[in-house]
């Protein structure tokens, strides 16, 4: 197989970063890769841990002169959010991360790139690896499932780890240390379905919402980007206030924890509405168009003619489907009023599934005030009350919360600055970081999180700076040099 990443720089991280971008490790599949890097650890005849989880730590004795340095713990995830375009070909159970270098960018042909956060997994394994860095006793923790609920950090067995100062490598912006992150869970609300025999003098059609960006529900929920699923709601309801309509079936979304780029819905009405009905499509294609000009240029509404269903949802459970779309909250919910420009509450519809009794509607709920999360939840709650839906929460995870004195960010500013002749920037994020478990799970630990610059995380779009990832490798291993 080509090696696609040869000659770029550093070349150790790279080589590791295509490695595993031939492995499967979509959330929930992460046994082939969390496996690979057992061997991997072997083969370096280092101490390795692999947890009932998946989760992986692998040791590394200090290097001469800081056998007696405090261990640092260096953390990343194995798991990738597993998205493609809607025509691609592609099976990531399988098939490789079809990679391209374009420029300072590594990117992909049509699917998400994994640099969230296999580039972390390479650059511990380049670290674990090299006979030359010098270094302090690394404990290298591999999580799985944190795209999903972060439940792999949730089952980690603390007594694995000995370390107290702890480098996340999941962020995506170079020059900034991130030293707080919101908390969040998953929230599930189910509409039971009552069931209907067809009209079968009325005709079916697939609505759909296509062309939107998407993107990742935390880093990118303040870019005013449109979910695919919210407009469907609005369309539906648009429609409804003119036409009479039935509803088959409705979906949207890929995961609960990107912004819904695609959704869809199967409707049937009289064929004397059609034109009315094409009229109303054209309108709201024109006002998403003009309300979404600047973040989703090429958002479509299409209505396709398609073969005939057996059944539909009965009225009410139309009408509460339409209400559930159009009332649970979406987007940015309120903003720090502590850090400037950091939202403070957001929620994402990331899914959207019609099953045999119920129609699934999955949130991604996250804050960095836990009272302000479940004041969002209780609201979603109350809808639910109205409209007979059950409500259930799932992987709650804390928050991340500031502490105020940081040996590690003092030595990470020092070397940063000696690097770059400027401070680093220290900043919080508006995303769910394993940190808030890991300071939960390890005690009083002093953690940081850096990464490289990532762009367009969670989409097809995703794509990985070569020279910040290269800058940030270099200020990673002098940051350890420095901690004796």
């Amino acid at each position: 197989m080509n090696n696609r990443l040869e000659g770029l720089q550093p070349e150790s991280v790279f080589k590791h970063f295509e490695a595993i971008s031939r492995i499967p490790r979509e959330s929930g599949n992460e046994k082939q890769i969390s496996d690979y890097l057992v061997q991997f650890g072997k083969n370096l005849g280092l101490e390795v841990i692999q947890e009932e989880s998946g989760n992986l730590i692998i040791k590394k004795p200090g290097t001469k002169g800081y056998e007696q340095s405090p261990t640092v713990i260096l953390q990343g995830h194995m798991d990738m959010v597993c998205v493609k375009k809607e025509d691609y070909p592609f099976d990531f159970s399988k098939d490789p991360i079809p990679l391209v270098v374009e420029g300072d960018l590594v990117k992909t042909e049509g699917t998400t790139l994994g640099a969230d956060n296999g580039i972390a997994v390479a650059m511990m394994m380049a670290i674990l690896e090299s006979k030359e860095l010098e270094h302090p006793p690394i404990e290298c923790l591999f999580t799985v499932a944190e795209e999903t609920g972060m439940d792999g950090v949730l089952n980690l067995q603390p007594e694995h780890l000995t370390g107290k100062i702890l480098i996340n490598i999941d962020s995506e912006e170079e020059g900034i240390m991130l030293a707080s992150c919101a908390g969040g869970v998953r929230n599930v609300v189910s509409i039971p379905i009552e069931w209907t025999e067809v009209d079968l003098e009325k005709q079916a059609y697939t609505l759909t919402i296509k062309g939107l960006r998407g993107g990742h529900s935390g880093i990118e929920i303040d870019k005013n980007r449109a979910s695919a699923i919210k407009l469907l709601g609005r369309v539906l309801r648009g429609i409804e206030k003119s036409i009479e309509l039935d509803i088959a079936a409705v979906s949207g979304g890929e995961k609960m924890n990107a912004i819904p780029k695609m959704a869809s819905a199967t409707i049937l009405l009289d064929e004397a509405y059609i034109k009315e009905l094409e009229k109303i499509v054209d309108q709201y294609q024109n006002f998403f168009q003009k309300e979404f000009e600047a973040s989703d240029p090429n958002i479509q509404v299409q209505l396709n003619q398609v073969e005939q269903v057996k059944q539909v949802f009965q009225d009410k459970t139309k009408k509460h489907l339409i209400h559930a779309l159009r009332l649970i909250p979406a987007g940015v919910q309120t903003m720090s009023a502590n850090i400037k420009g950091l939202v403070e509450s957001s929620n994402n519809i990331g899914t959207l599934e019609t099953k045999e009794e119920e129609i699934i509607l999955s949130s991604a709920v996250r804050s960095s005030v836990k009272s302000l999360k479940d004041e969002i939840n209780d609201r979603i709650a109350s809808i639910c009350d109205l409209i007979g839906a059950k409500m259930e929460l799932f992987s709650d995870y804390p928050a991340w919360e500031y502490e105020p004195n940081s040996r590690i960010r003092d030595i990470m500013n020092e070397v940063y600055k000696e690097l770059n002749h400027t401070e680093m920037k220290v900043d919080a994020i508006h995303a769910g970081l394993e940190c808030g478990f890991l300071q939960e799970k390890l005690g009083k630990i002093d953690m940081v999180s850096i990464g490289p610059n990532i762009y367009h995380a969670h989409t097809p779009e995703e794509s990985l700076s070569i020279s910040s990832t290269q800058r940030v490798y270099e200020f990673l291993t002098e940051v350890l040099k420095n901690i004796k």
